[in-house]
C-alpha cells in the first residue's frame, strides 16, 4: 500500500515513510493510492471486539507493518486508559443511536485516534531506521492537544509543540493543556482562533529553508493533527465497528445501510466515515454537522467554499472544536471523490490561500460525489435547546458538540423523511463544557468550568470522567502566550 499526495507529487509513500513526514513535500496530503477493501465480511463484523476490528482496518491500510508490529501498536493504544469495556459505547436515544468516542484519559474522541499515533510514529521510525528526533506540530481547536500531549509525553526521540486559540477554548481544556507533564511537552495560546494556528503550522510545514536548518540539527517535523495520515486512519475503525453494532442490535441486516452525523471541524472525523464506506461499509448518508461557523454547510448547499472576510464572519461559540473556517481535510475528500486530479486540488487550494475562496463547479465527478454529502448547522442556542430536550425527554447527557449533529440530523429528519438508522458521532464528555451544558439545563450562573462540572454532577447523577476530577487543582506548567506571527520563534526556542 502506497500513499500519493493530493496536490500531484510523484513521490509516493509507504505507509510508514507517510506517517512520519506527515505532509507532502508539495504541502497536499497523503491519502492510500488505493482504497483498501473491507478485510472481513459485514455478517462478521458484530462478532469482533473493537481491538479486533482496529487491528483489521488498520493493517489492511498500513501493510508495510507486520500483523505482529500492528497488534504490539493496538494493545499498547487501547488498554486501561478506556473507562467502556469495548473502549466506545453506543446508546440509543432520540431516535438515534450515540457512538460515544469519549471515554478515555482526556474525555473526547481524539483519544481514539491519538493513544495510537505514538505507537505507529515509534514503529514507523524503527522500520526507516530514522536517526532524526521527531517533532510533533500541533494546531488544536480544544480536544487535538490535550489527546497529543498525554500520548507523546516523554516517547523517546520525540518533542511535541502544541498551540492553542487563546480564549477559544473552554477553561477545561486549557487547564488539561497547560497542567500537562512530560520534559518534551511544549503548550503556546496564541493571540489568534484555531485557523491563525493551524495557516501557522502549515507554514512551518512548508518553509524548506526552516526544515533545512532543523535538519542540520537533527530534527524533523511531523503532526499529530488529522493532516497525518497515521492519525486519520485508525478513525475509520469508530465506523466499521457502528455498522457492526446496528447490526448486533437488530437495527439493521447485513448490507443494508447506516446513515451518520458527525460535528465537524477540520473535517478528520466525516472523512473517515467516507473512507469506510470506500472500503465497503454501507453508509447511505454523510450528514455534515457544523456550528455558527457554517463553511462546510454552505459548501455542501452551493458548491463554493468561501471564507472572505466581507462573506464570513468568524464566530466563538459553545461548540469550540468546531470553531474553525478551514477545514483541512475536506482537500482529502476533493482529491478523492474528484478523480483523484492534483492540479485541480492544487489550485483550488492555491485560490483558497490567496483569494480566500473556491468553486468546485467545473468537475462534474465532484459534484455527483458530494451527493452523498448532507450540509446543516445549529446555533449556540439550538445547541443549548437540544441539550435540555435530551435530558428532559430522554435522560441522556450532550455535550455541545454531540448536540450539534443530533440538531442537524433532526432537521436531515424533518427535510427528507429519511428513516435510516441514523449513528449520531458523540465526540467529548458533557463535562468537558460544562459550562454550557449547566446553562442549558437552567444552572445558576457558576464561577468558572470547574465548579460548573462539581455542580452538573451533582446536578445529573452522571460520573465525572476520571481524567478531568479535581482537574483545576494540577498546576499550571505552560504559560506561555505569544503572536501568531511568533510561531517559529516559539519552535525554535523549544528546541534549543
Amino acid at each position: 500500500m502506497l500513499y500519493e499526495s493530493t496536490r500531484g507529487s510523484i513521490n509516493k509513500k509507504t505507509g510508514a515513510q507517510a506517517v512520519i513526514q506527515g505532509i507532502a513535500e508539495d504541502k497536499g496530503l497523503y491519502v492510500p493510492v488505493e482504497m483498501p477493501k473491507l478485510p472481513i465480511s459485514l455478517g462478521e463484523i458484530p462478532h469482533k471486539s473493537y481491538k479486533e476490528l482496529a487491528k483489521l482496518v488498520i493493517g489492511a491500510f498500513f501493510d508495510d507493518f507486520t500483523p505482529e508490529e500492528v497488534e504490539a501498536c493496538v494493545e499498547g493504544a487501547y488498554d486501561h486508559k478506556f473507562t467502556a469495556e469495548d473502549k466506545v459505547e453506543m446508546q440509543k436515544a432520540g431516535g438515534a443511536y450515540f457512538l460515544q468516542l469519549y471515554h478515555g484519559k482526556t474525555a473526547a474522541f481524539k483519544d481514539m485516534a491519538l493513544s495510537i499515533l505514538p505507537y505507529l510514529m515509534t514503529a514507523s521510525l524503527k522500520k526507516q531506521e530514522e536517526k532524526d528526533k521527531i517533532c510533533i506540530l500541533t494546531a488544536t481547536s480544544g480536544d487535538t492537544g490535550k489527546a497529543a500531549l498525554e500520548g507523546f509525553a516523554d516517547v523517546e526521540g520525540t518533542e511535541i509543540i502544541v498551540f492553542y486559540p487563546g480564549g477559544g477554548v473552554s477553561k477545561v481544556q486549557e487547564r488539561q493543556m497547560v497542567s500537562q507533564e512530560g520534559k518534551n511537552t511544549h503548550v503556546f495560546a496564541i493571540d489568534g482562533n484555531f485557523d491563525d494556528a493551524q495557516t501557522g503550522v502549515k507554514k512551518i510545514f512548508g518553509d524548506e529553508k526552516l526544515k533545512e536548518e532543523l535538519k542540520e540539527r537533527g530534527i524533523k517535523l511531523s503532526s499529530a493533527n488529522s493532516i497525518n495520515i497515521g492519525r486519520l486512519v485508525p478513525q475509520v475503525v469508530y465506523y466499521v465497528y457502528a455498522y457492526g453494532q446496528l447490526i448486533k442490535r437488530g437495527a439493521l441486516k447485513e448490507g443494508e445501510p447506516m446513515n451518520v452525523s458527525v460535528p465537524t471541524g477540520n473535517f478528520g472525523n466525516i472523512l473517515a466515515a467516507y473512507f469506510a464506506g470506500e472500503m465497503g461499509v454501507p453508509i447511505g448518508k454523510f450528514i455534515c454537522a457544523s456550528n455558527e461557523n457554517k463553511v462546510l454547510t454552505d459548501f455542501f448547499k452551493n458548491e463554493l467554499y468561501d471564507i472572505r472576510p466581507a462573506t464570513r464572519e468568524f464566530h466563538l461559540t459553545n461548540s469550540p472544536s468546531m470553531d474553525i473556517l478551514i477545514s483541512s481535510n475536506l482537500e482529502r475528500l476533493l482529491y478523492l471523490a474528484g478523480g483523484r486530479d492534483g492540479e485541480l486540488v492544487r489550485n483550488w487550494m492555491d485560490s483558497l490561500e490567496y483569494m480566500k475562496f473556491y468553486t468546485v463547479m467545473d468537475s462534474e465527478v465532484l459534484q455527483e460525489a458530494l451527493k452523498a454529502f448532507y450540509g446543516g448547522f445549529a446555533t449556540e442556542k439550538e445547541a443549548l435547546n437540544t441539550i435540555k430536550e435530551l435530558w428532559e425527554q430522554e435522560h441522556y447527557l450532550s455535550d455541545t458538540h454531540t448536540a450539534v449533529a443530533y440538531k442537524v440530523y433532526k432537521d436531515y429528519l424533518d427535510a427528507t423523511g429519511d428513516e435510516t438508522p441514523t449513528v449520531v458521532v458523540s465526540t467529548a464528555s458533557p463535562y468537558k463544557f460544562a459550562e454550557a451544558v449547566g446553562k442549558a439545563l437552567a444552572m445558576d450562573a457558576l464561577k468558572d468550568g470547574f465548579e460548573a462540572v462539581r455542580a452538573l454532577e451533582e446536578k445529573t447523577g452522571v460520573e465525572v470522567p476520571y481524567g478531568l476530577q479535581d482537574l483545576d487543582k494540577k498546576p499550571v506548567l505552560h504559560k506561555d502566550k505569544i503572536e501568531s506571527a511568533g510561531m517559529w520563534e516559539a519552535v525554535k526556542k523549544s528546541l534549543e
